[in-house]
């Protein structure tokens, strides 16, 4: 866009998009380092992950390991995960509409 006598103006948007950028490279840094940690059946299984939606960590207890009953320990785990994959997503969400202010940016 090429505004007449906008030289300014253009320079203080392009700042301000320079600076947004910072603030997100720090929060998505920010939420890599952090761990959001969360279990089923009482302990048995235990599912760690950033705020970025990975998964990093998942432990099972003994007590949890059934060969006759695979089915709960898979249900157990996949609990968890979701839970901790949501723990982090409710965290990226609050970063990030930190910064963005609201605008509802898709993929922030």
């Amino acid at each position: 866009m090429n505004v007449p006598g906008g030289g300014g103006f253009q320079r203080q948007i392009l700042r301000q998009m320079e600076k947004l950028q910072r603030e997100m490279k720090a929060v998505q840094d920010e939420l890599a380092d952090m761990r959001v940690e969360a279990s089923s059946g009482g302990g048995a299984v235990t599912a760690v992950a950033n705020a970025q939606g990975e998964i990093l960590e998942v432990r099972i207890s003994k007590e949890a390991v059934d060969p006759d009953d695979v089915a709960m320990l898979q249900d157990l785990i996949v609990a968890a995960v979701r839970e901790a994959l949501e723990k982090g997503r409710k965290i990226q969400e609050e970063k990030m509409g930190a910064i963005t202010g609201g605008l509802g940016i898709p993929g922030l």
